[in-house]
């Protein structure tokens, strides 16, 4: 019975492991065109840095270790990003500068890089659901690659805690912000019941409801940590708001059937995505000295 037990345990800490992260970057970048005609929105820098980097060491931080990109065909340049360059790291040797040939050094260690691509943008939803044989039936995390969440209060990345949130739910989990009612309709809001720490039952959820059907001001905040189910689900899914295949939606299916949770983010969203997000990320992090 002690070795059943055990061995029971034992089950339960891996599934609680999350290893993978899906990170979808296959959008056109529309919002922030021209600039994103030739440049994906994930690679515009924040001081100095690109958005996609800083969301890969959020992953890292959380203690993921394989990276699954959800690429449209034209944007291999953000795989390249991740790459080695043997004669821009030849020359910055040769000419001494140390502290510049660091930062080429994009991957975190010991983390590595798949690439799955999406052949048509339908939302969000497809593009995880393209991820389904990467991942396989295990927990894991989606990030959104043109979104910076910063902590000015912890030192946990917001993945680092969904993940420890996911450990002790063994739920999906998904990071959530308040905003304010006038703006629910650019996001996933959920109905639910706090319950401590931030933490929320999840009873359902509205893809961009209008401010007069908006179950809370609690908004979907670009992190999730998913348990495999929610593959089943989005095979399910039909096209949703904007005629896309909508995670919310699939979510919502999820909520109906097993439980959910929500954790409060507690980080400073920026949406890179659009000028007001870019403009303000670069200040925010140039006064701060990132």
């Amino acid at each position: 019975m002690k070795k059943r037990s055990q061995e029971s345990e034992a089950r339960s800490r891996s599934a609680a492991h999350v290893r993978t992260a899906v990170i979808p970057a296959a959008g056109f970048g529309t919002r922030f065109l021209p600039a994103t005609k030739a440049i994906p929105k994930e690679l515009l820098p924040v001081a100095g840095k690109p958005v996609i980097q800083y969301v890969v060491e959020e992953a890292a931080a959380a203690g993921i270790t394989r990276i699954v990109l959800v690429l449209s065909h034209g944007k291999e340049a953000i795989l390249e990003h991740f790459g080695r360059n043997a004669k821009l790291e030849t020359t910055l040797k040769k000419s001494g500068k140390t502290e510049v040939l660091q930062s080429l050094q994009t991957l975190p260690r010991g983390v590595k890089i798949q690439v799955v691509y999406q052949e048509q943008m339908r939302g969000l939803g497809d593009a995880v659901l393209c991820t389904r044989e990467a991942v396989g039936d295990e927990p894991f995390a989606v990030l959104m690659g043109d979104t910076i969440l910063h902590s000015a209060r912890s030192t946990i990345s917001p993945t680092a805690r969904l993940v420890e949130a996911h450990g002790i739910c063994k739920t999906s989990v998904i990071a959530i912000e308040k905003v304010p009612l006038e703006r629910v309709a650019h996001y996933g809001v959920i109905a639910g019941e706090p319950m401590r720490h931030g933490l929320w039952r999840v009873n359902d959820m509205v893809e961009k409801p209008a401010p007069a059907e908006a179950p809370s001001q609690m908004a979907v905040c670009s992190r999730y940590v998913l348990t495999s189910d929610i593959f089943d689900k989005l095979a399910r899914t039909k096209r949703g708001k904007g005629g896309e295949i909508q995670l919310t939606d699939a979510l919502r299916l999820q909520c109906a059937e097993t439980p959910i949770h929500a954790l409060e983010a507690h980080a400073k969203r920026y949406d890179i995505g659009n000028k007001d997000g870019f403009l303000a990320a670069n200040i925010a992090f140039a006064r701060l000295g990132l």
